[in-house]
């Protein structure tokens, strides 16, 4: 064989791996359940946690209202968790910039809780990367009838 032979043959199956890993990443993103966001109509920060989502596999549904905080007061949400955006899955609350990876987590966990919430906007959550500002270390709060707990930490898009 020579190496040109073995060239295109490393190059068909990485060709054939890509294209079934990327089939299993859209079987994947197909279970994870729909997310409806609700959003106010002036906040751009929102708009980058959505792409986030979208990017996670969610698929996701915005809607805009300016009238956000009786959203949060139905859903629930305590006033010292509350954010800029709110958004409910699989009978879940999400409260702010929580990262995708936390929000699968909390799908296959099922914890006895109404949700997950990143109070504030901490700098370096997703959506609110700034480049040139460093990131905060920030909680994602588990909350619920039994009061609130630390999720998650992060640093950032790092899990710490």
């Amino acid at each position: 064989m020579t190496v040109t032979s073995l060239s295109r043959r490393a190059v068909l199956t990485a060709l054939a791996a890509s294209t079934i890993l990327s089939g299993h990443r859209n079987a994947w993103a197909q279970d994870l359940p729909r997310i409806v966001v609700t959003t106010d109509p002036t906040c751009g920060c929102c708009t980058g946690w959505v792409d986030h989502l979208r990017q996670a596999g969610f698929t996701a549904e915005v809607i805009e209202t300016s009238e956000i905080n009786r959203v949060k007061v139905r859903l629930g949400v305590p006033q010292d968790l509350a954010s800029c955006h709110s958004a409910e899955i699989d009978g879940y609350v999400i409260e702010g910039h929580v990262p995708a990876d936390a929000i699968k987590r909390l799908l296959v966990e099922k914890p006895q809780a109404k949700g997950l919430a990143v109070p504030g906007m901490p700098a370096g959550s997703p959506g609110m990367e700034v480049e040139g500002v460093e990131d905060d270390t920030y909680a994602v709060v588990l909350f619920g009838p039994a009061g609130q707990s630390t999720f998650a930490r992060y640093r950032g898009p790092q899990v710490l």
